[in-house]
């Protein structure tokens, strides 16, 4: 008898191991969970922690092939309505929240750009690139992203020049999550050399991750670092370098995570934690507790863990999220921010664009502390139409 239990809860054991991991390959974290378990708590801290929020939008008026009329409806209420969100809240700085908005390139119409970049200019964002491709070709790539930096500088005022090298500078966001060919499929890139192309194309710092559920997801999670592109190969930001304090840089991209993990207050089926990864929308509102993981996991440059770097993300016109990401929800979070971490004590509050998250980064490579405010603009200024709306203002 004592055999035949012990034979039974073998099978069970065996049974557990293989639905725990039918669960993980169902939502491919046997790319990125082995790390995540292995990763070192951020040091403690004395005095207060700086916390940079960043919220990046993937922002497309076309999603979903809709006509004109609708595309105008979105971002009109994105013009209008985040003006009033924004408005009602302030950081440690006195700065509204800033929303950076990564407009596609093959979504250009210049009408909608106008109205963002006037959105931008009063303070409220920037705007960064986008783009989704498909079995791309180098000369097809160098050549949209150089048309579209110079039309977005141009016409519209957003890109910074690099006061060193004059050239135009810009953040940049992969559609798909396919940065450098990274789907097991193939599909939506076709270019194994793209971090190279980016760096070469003006590219500061790439702000796609993290990508989980998709396999595009690296094996890093929850870093900045330094990515070495492999052009015989895919994917080749999967691992890299992390920025230190006294380092430098290396490689060919920065890459700036958003916080990735475990979800154990929400678990599926009541036994599974559901995957954390910074998406802001509807089905997975920003709560208070999702506003202090996202903190927790203290994602910071080497040797700097006082500064905290947190970055989230949504996509942000579709319909059935703007609500939350302009309403009420919205406005929750930002409460949350300016109570539980802005008390100048323990915690102190910055709303940063991705522009001003990689300058402060960058700062503290070179070793600066102290406020990060003083770093918002450390090596890249800001782009044209924000200098004239902040003189504007000013007048």
């Amino acid at each position: 008898m004592t055999g035949q239990i012990g034979i039974v809860l073998l099978l069970l054991a065996l049974l557990g191991v293989a639905a725990i991991t039918v669960a993980i390959r169902a939502r491919n974290m046997q790319y990125w969970l082995g790390g995540y378990l292995r990763r070192r708590r951020p040091p403690a801290v004395d005095g207060p922690i700086h916390v940079m929020f960043c919220f990046v939008d993937h922002f497309e008026p076309a999603w979903g092939k809709v006509d004109l009329a609708t595309q105008r409806a979105r971002v009109d209420r994105w013009c209008r309505d985040y003006r009033v969100l924004a408005s009602a809240h302030r950081d440690a700085d006195g700065r509204p929240p800033q929303h950076t908005f990564f407009y596609p390139e093959e979504e250009y119409l210049e009408e909608h750009l106008d109205k963002i970049a006037a959105l931008c200019a009063e303070g409220y964002g920037e705007i960064e690139i986008h783009l989704h491709h498909d079995d791309d070709t180098e000369d097809n790539f160098k050549a949209t992203i150089s048309r579209f930096n110079a039309l977005l500088h141009e016409r519209h005022g957003a890109l910074p020049r690099d006061p060193v090298t004059g050239q135009l500078r810009f953040g940049f966001i992969h559609g798909n999550w396919s940065l450098d060919n990274s789907r097991a499929d193939g599909r939506w890139c076709g270019i194994n050399n793209e971090l190279i192309l980016l760096r070469e194309l003006g590219c500061y710092a790439d702000f796609t991750l993290p990508s989980a559920p998709s396999d595009t997801q690296t094996r890093m999670s929850n870093a900045i670092y330094y990515a070495t592109d492999d052009p015989l190969r895919p994917k080749s930001h999967d691992s890299g370098v992390p920025v230190r304090v006294g380092g430098m840089a290396s490689g060919d991209l920065m890459i700036v995570q958003g916080p990735l993990g475990l979800n154990w207050r929400e678990r599926k089926f009541g036994v599974m934690p559901r995957i954390e990864n910074a998406d802001v929308r509807r089905g997975c509102p920003p709560t208070p507790e999702r506003v202090d993981a996202w903190v927790r996991t203290g994602i910071h440059v080497e040797g700097r863990p006082e500064w905290v770097f947190v970055k989230v993300h949504t996509h942000g016109t579709q319909e059935r999220d703007m609500d939350t990401l302009l309403g009420d929800a919205a406005r929750r979070m930002h409460e949350h921010l300016e109570r539980g971490y802005n008390d100048g004590v323990r915690h102190v509050l910055h709303y940063v664009t991705a522009r001003e998250m990689y300058n402060i980064i960058k700062a503290a490579e070179a070793g600066r502390d102290g406020d990060p405010d003083a770093f918002r603009d450390f090596l890249l200024p800001p782009p044209h139409s924000k200098r004239e709306g902040a003189r504007r203002q000013d007048g």
